[in-house]
């Protein structure tokens, strides 16, 4: 039996197309940092107004992406989220779902900024008290975590005075206490337990005298507020949150999807400047939204939808996948071996469907490479499906 399987690692030569590979991925899912948009202009144009409002103004606004599976909205998030994460006056998380409710938001949120990047954000903080308490002059978290290993400044001199202005700022003592404890080698991962909704047990919130468990969806309100208003204070901009799937709340029941929305919607209210939430959701379940939680969605604002591929999307997509690519004699704007009547068939049978498309383009690539075909003719791409 096992002779029925032909499993190798032997690469395919895509050199006669001039590539060095198949550029297609074979399942279609979005990269975590894409590299290739194949743009709507009207959704580039409506989330580069989104983003440059609140970069440039302070002030927060929010916009929701809609468009059937597979046209591209995770595709969308991400390439939106590697274009800000690199900038160093934002933060900037992303939530691949809603999950139960706000809690989770929150707990996804500060769980894809990280450990390291949360006690970084912690040794900031210190550093700008320690300008001002001390004759040290730490510019840089970096700068301060040095400081502190070395004996120049003692924790205990800088920690009262930090969770006194913390608290002043966050109005949330116990939120203050557990990002200070972020840079104690002893408690530190209980810190960043209690700061993701993790739940800690008594006996550690003690040891960090925190009294309160962050465990519902109005503490993880108040906790994602307090977040945001440290980074203010550290001169950020503000915070991006990616939420993808939104359409999940709808298998929510009725009781924790209004919960859900309604804490959305109390944390927009409390945080008009500093604050750029982007949706991806479901076309169908954001028209029920719209129509039954009011208060909730005339807090987004604007909407912009995702529409299936045109000749002209699918032909720039092919190209810009093939580029990266193309190392033979072929030019860089061909779509060779693609003719173009064989892209009208693809876009035909994928219904203008993105993922669809790629899966397509791919499969029928290879076919062309062991077939030893010259071109993709519309035949052929009827012959492989």
């Amino acid at each position: 039996m096992a002779d029925a399987f032909d499993i190798s690692d032997e690469q395919q030569d895509y050199s006669q197309y001039g590539l060095e590979a198949n550029p297609f991925p074979y399942s279609p899912v979005p990269a975590e940092d894409p590299e290739i948009y194949c743009g709507q202009q009207h959704v580039s144009e409506k989330i580069s107004s989104t983003v440059s409002t609140m970069l440039s103004t302070g002030k927060s606004k929010h916009l929701v992406i809609t468009g059937k599976y597979g046209n591209g909205k995770s595709h969308t998030l991400k390439y939106t989220r590697s274009l800000l994460r690199d900038r160093d006056d934002v933060v900037v998380g992303y939530v691949a779902q809603p999950g139960e409710g706000f809690l989770d938001i929150y707990h996804e949120f500060v769980y894809d900024l990280g450990f390291n990047r949360v006690q970084e954000l912690a040794y900031e903080y210190l550093a700008s008290v320690a300008r001002d308490v001390t004759d040290a002059n730490p510019i840089s978290a970096s700068a301060m975590k040095s400081l502190i290993d070395e004996g120049e400044i003692l924790l205990s001199e800088i920690v009262p005075e930090a969770v006194r202005r913390l608290s002043d700022v966050t109005h949330f003592a116990d939120f203050a206490r557990a990002i200070v404890h972020m840079v104690y080698e002893d408690t530190n991962l209980y810190a960043w337990q209690w700061l993701t909704a993790e739940g800690i047990r008594y006996e550690q919130r003690k040891e960090m005298e925190i009294h309160s468990a962050l465990d519902d969806d109005t503490m993880g309100v108040r906790a994602f507020t307090a977040f945001k208003n440290m980074l203010l204070e550290l001169g950020y901009t503000g915070v991006f949150v990616f939420v993808d799937e939104f359409e999940s709340i709808a298998r929510l029941s009725p009781k924790n999807e209004q919960a859900t929305l309604n804490s959305i919607r109390h944390l927009m209210d409390q945080n008009s400047s500093g604050l750029c939430m982007l949706f991806g959701c479901a076309p169908e379940v954001w028209q029920d939204v719209m129509s039954e939680y009011h208060a909730f969605s005339e807090r987004i604002g604007e909407e912009v939808a995702l529409k299936p591929l045109t000749n002209e999307h699918l032909n720039d997509l092919v190209l810009d996948y093939l580029s990266r690519e193309r190392n033979g004699p072929t030019e860089a704007s061909s779509i060779d071996p693609f003719t173009n009547e064989a892209l009208d068939v693809i876009l035909q049978r994928s219904q203008g469907n993105v993922r669809q498309a790629l899966a397509i383009c791919s499969r029928v690539l290879d076919s062309a490479i062991e077939e030893n075909r010259e071109q993709v003719t519309p035949e052929f791409v009827q012959e492989s499906m």
